[in-house]
């Protein structure tokens, strides 16, 4: 058995494998060459290491997997049985058949994004979205760009970069993946000025803060955590009733996009663009891809006066969305405006499920899988930073297992993966946010796990 340097193949001997000629048919012969030397290194050092042999098989077989790795196609659809309705690891909002279809017909071809098909001149890629936007929030003019990060940022550079913008401490938040609210703002080239406590800020603490450098006043909804106890924080009217008082916007960052109203699915009230907009706001600021069920998108509502700003500004042009992102939110939109929501958008009929059918999914399962048992009182939660502690109550399916976290990782390599989660050493999976359509397929990936484990 080799065990030094001498005996790990050469690389023109790798290349004559019969397996490694296939990779070479497939893909590049400089991609092939790049992962070979590689894994070659890879067998020095382990060999180095006491840990390796260097045989033409073993290197081989790695070359394979580096490369079925490498260049796999990606990301790859997942079954959600985690019970997270916008699991933010996972993608968040799921399309809607006719989303998906509005973006596989504007990435197949051309489209009149920008091109007035009735005069033949140039046209306005917000200009369509933009009426659809207004009729649902009562808005004069709409913006839609890359992210909501972006369209806060988009906004404060228009409207008041160079000036002062006061928000409460306790909003100068931390959002996923360790963005800090403030970090990203002061990219606006504002200076943001924080006024109140972590717990308690009053309208006057406010008004004691503004001065000739004021620029805006920002209302940051706290949309992924939730203090309670000894806390008071001004009412969105009575910002909005100061500014006007001192002719200053007011910039209301919403977060998760909810134009639904979520106390009718048994959840907290959620801020909504079209309450922002009524009240006053200069501009409201909200995701497409969480609450609103759409792709991500950020999207901007209010005067038409700073909206006009904003789409004028050089930085629109850094954070524009792109065409297919806009065919997918206008046609998410579009549920909206037919008040079809709960029918159409994946995450709404997920929250809308009743629990007879969540009850009646589980039972098929457990049928077809003739192992494990109902959980009656699990819970569902929202995720993607929306809602924070607002649960909805499910049936869940539990396998108590030996070794659950083994399981867990057969789950995640089945075709397609399946995500779970353990609670109590029990493998627990959750029809909410299983698309039913993908019933079949979560049953055959756990029969195939279990056969597997026991194997």
């Amino acid at each position: 058995m080799p065990t030094n340097y001498r005996d790990i193949p050469s690389v023109s001997s790798v290349l004559e494998d019969e397996r490694v000629k296939r990779l070479v048919s497939e893909y590049t012969h400089a991609a092939v060459l790049d992962v070979i030397r590689r894994e070659i290194a890879s067998a020095r050092e382990a060999i180095r290491n006491g840990e390796g042999t260097g045989q033409m098989s073993d290197l081989v077989g790695a070359i394979e997997r580096e490369a079925s790795n490498r260049w796999r196609s990606w990301p790859v659809q997942v079954i959600n049985a985690t019970g997270v309705v916008l699991h933010t690891n996972l993608g968040r909002a799921p399309l809607s058949t006719e989303a998906i279809s509005a973006m596989q017909t504007a990435s197949a071809g051309y489209t009149d994004i920008e091109l007035d098909l009735e005069s033949g001149t140039r046209g306005s890629r917000q200009a369509h979205l933009s009426h659809i936007l207004c009729q649902l929030t009562g808005a004069e003019a709409a913006l839609a760009v890359n992210n909501n990060a972006s369209a806060v940022l988009l906004g404060l550079t228009a409207v008041a970069s160079g000036s002062e913008v006061i928000v409460s401490r306790g909003q100068a938040i931390e959002i996923g993946g360790g963005f800090r609210v403030p970090d990203v703002l002061s990219q606006s080239g504002v200076t943001l000025v924080e006024v109140g406590t972590t717990n308690k800020t009053y309208v006057r603490d406010y008004e004691e803060a503004i001065n000739e450098n004021t620029g805006a006043l920002l209302v940051v909804h706290a949309s992924n955590f939730r203090v309670t106890g000894f806390t008071d924080t001004p009412e969105l009217r009575e910002l909005v009733e100061l500014g006007r008082s001192r002719n200053l916007p007011v910039l209301h960052d919403l977060g998760s996009g909810c134009l639904l109203d979520s106390s009718d699915f048994g959840l907290a009230h959620e801020p909504m663009p079209q309450e922002s907009v009524a009240i006053g706001s200069g501009l409201a600021f909200f995701s497409g891809d969480k609450l609103l069920g759409g792709p991500q998108a950020g999207i901007m509502v209010g005067d038409g006066r700073l909206v006009s700003q904003a789409s004028k500004h050089p930085l629109a042009r850094a954070v524009r969305i792109d065409k297919v992102t806009l065919a997918g939110l206008v046609a998410t939109l579009m549920h909206y405006v037919k008040d079809e929501v709960t029918e159409k958008i994946p995450i709404w009929a997920m929250l809308s499920q009743p629990r007879d059918v969540l009850d009646g999914r589980v039972q098929r399962w457990l049928e077809a899988i003739g192992q494990g048992e109902l959980l009656i009182d699990g819970e569902s939660t929202i995720g993607g930073g929306s809602l924070p502690g607002e649960t909805l109550n499910t049936t869940l399916l539990g396998l108590r297992l030996d070794d659950p976290e083994s399981f867990l990782a057969l789950l995640r390599s089945s075709t397609p993966p399946v995500i779970a989660r353990i609670q109590d050493q029990c493998v627990l999976l959750d029809p909410r946010t299983v698309l039913p359509q993908q019933d079949n397929q979560l049953i055959a990936a756990v029969q195939q796990s279990l056969a597997e484990q026991a194997g």
